[in-house]
């Protein structure tokens, strides 16, 4: 019996070993310009995809109008920044399969959740729990600066930049909302495609990705504004910007992952 059970029994030294790479500050352009070359090579699958996100953006923006939500779209729209790395999954799965030597088609962007889907959809919840305190925080921030009423679409938006409730609450929210970013960021810049790519659980994902934010900072900084600059981007051209940015952004976090991630599997040769 005993012999039985040790025979079953996983060795101790049999664990995952994941291994951050150090990186200079010239990669995230490099990830970038990865990124869009395999735009490039797959520009009919990627702008597919992009433009289902700009599709669901629009939608959504119509809708919180349509139901007078409408006072919720800037913070919505600033959350875009702790759920746009689960967006990115379909642009991981382009960018495997163009490594894999096949010409990618829209099911390995809308299927790349399917061969991990637990714990990528463990690692959704982490970001949504990001997304709702963001979402709590700015609604006591509006209470704060301007009360319970809600004003007119054009005067809540001219308040916003030429009173000192709406100044106020535009520093206060950014700075808010940067932390929690990057916060999000930290445990999921490479986790989502790790995940995606190895099996391991949502928990060795988030520790391979704040290890490389720590051993990586200054690189990962500069990563994170970039990311958030195109995001801007492509927001403030109503959205559609977003169909070309989007899978760039998405092609080139894939890059930055095999960059910076190496896993040794037990038994695997070093």
């Amino acid at each position: 019996m005993n012999a039985a059970a040790s025979k079953n029994q996983k060795p101790t030294d049999a664990v995952v070993k994941i291994s951050i790479s150090p990186v200079g500050m010239d990669r995230p352009k490099a990830w970038l310009a990865a990124g869009f070359q395999d735009f490039r090579q797959a520009t009919a699958v990627s702008l597919a995809y992009g433009l289902f996100w700009v599709g669901l953006s629009i939608a959504v923006t119509a809708g919180a109008f349509t139901l007078g939500y409408w006072h919720w779209l800037l913070p919505l729209v600033a959350g875009f920044m702790f759920l746009g790395p689960l967006v990115a999954v379909g642009s991981y799965g382009i960018s495997r399969a163009l490594e894999a030597g096949r010409a990618p088609t829209l099911g390995d962007a809308f299927g790349a959740w399917t061969a991990h889907t637990g714990q990528l959809a463990m690692m959704g919840v982490m970001m949504m729990i990001f997304f709702l305190a963001w979402i709590r925080l700015a609604t006591l921030l509006f209470a704060l600066f301007f009360g319970f009423e809600v004003p007119s679409p054009g005067a809540l938006y001219s308040a916003l930049l030429t009173t000192p409730e709406g100044l106020g609450m535009l520093a206060v929210g950014t700075a808010i909302g940067a932390v929690l970013a990057f916060g999000a960021f930290t445990i999921s810049v490479v986790a989502i495609p790790t995940l995606m790519d190895q099996d391991l659980t949502f928990m060795e994902g988030i520790e391979a990705s704040i290890r490389s934010v720590a051993r990586n900072f200054r690189p990962m900084l500069l990563w994170a504004v970039m990311l958030t600059g195109c995001v801007l981007v492509g927001v403030m051209t109503f959205y559609i910007g977003l169909a070309l940015i989007l899978p760039v952004l998405g092609h080139a976090s894939w890059h930055a992952y095999e960059d910076l991630v190496r896993i040794e599997h037990p038994g695997q040769a070093e």
